[in-house]
């Protein structure tokens, strides 16, 4: 989902960058896709990486276990419960004792030890809304675990899972607006994109585009007429 949007705030910048005239701003928009093409590169890394771990024991005849790190997972949610849904094949074979949660009102983390000789990690940091630890549950399936995390407040709907997505996808609504770009001229749509990306970019991103403002301004003023030598 998330290398969904990303890709969708490629596209947009990209029919900004062809209509772009001054060089210094299509370097800041090239600049801008090439940050997010990287964000896509970055997470579609982390849905592949795999970290060895020592063997729970130091019998030489066990084989050593890997853990992996879950990243996609399934939501849904009811007045009281999110339900976080897991995909993980023949994790109903294994024992209840080896499936298990450990949770913060903010945080959930779901451990499966021993499956196929792997052991299986999802984090989930900075939940949207707080949950009630002591009301939590999870349940084995047929191929999924499913978690069950209680709400703090019972009929609050939750916009987003996390913090993080809730944030992240206010920053591309405020920075896309295609009713407003429609509306606007492209250069002035450009020139809102700039002051949004002054706002919530780097010190180095900052840099440029106080350049480039800087340096749009000096020629405005250099390409007024001297009326007096004129005369």
């Amino acid at each position: 989902m998330a290398q969904a949007q990303l890709q969708q705030d490629i596209e947009e910048l990209n029919q900004l960058l062809k209509q772009a005239k001054r060089k210094r701003v299509q370097d800041l928009l090239s600049l801008e896709i090439r940050k997010l093409e990287t964000d896509i590169i970055n997470l579609k890394e982390a849905e592949k990486s795999q970290i060895e771990i020592a063997p729970s024991t130091s019998s030489s005849t066990i084989k050593k276990r890997y853990q992996i790190k879950l990243n996609g997972y399934g939501w849904d949610q009811s007045d009281k419960y999110i339900k976080v849904f897991v995909t993980l094949k023949n994790v109903q074979s294994i024992p209840k004792e080896q499936v298990y949660c450990k949770l913060t009102d903010r945080s959930m983390e779901l451990h499966v030890e021993n499956l196929d000789n792997k052991d299986y990690l999802l984090s989930i940091n900075k939940l949207l809304e707080p949950i009630n630890v002591d009301e939590c549950h999870w349940k084995q399936k047929t191929d999924m675990v499913v978690v069950f995390l209680a709400k703090s407040q019972p009929n609050v709907k939750w916009s987003h899972m996390t913090e993080i997505e809730k944030k992240s996808q206010d920053q591309r609504n405020n920075r896309f607006k295609p009713d407003d770009m429609e509306k606007k001229d492209p250069q002035e749509s450009i020139m809102d994109l700039m002051k949004n990306m002054y706002d919530t970019g780097d010190d180095d991103m900052k840099r440029m585009i106080t350049k480039a403002m800087y340096e749009s301004q000096h020629k405005k003023r250099t390409d007024i007429p001297d009326f007096n030598d004129a005369m």
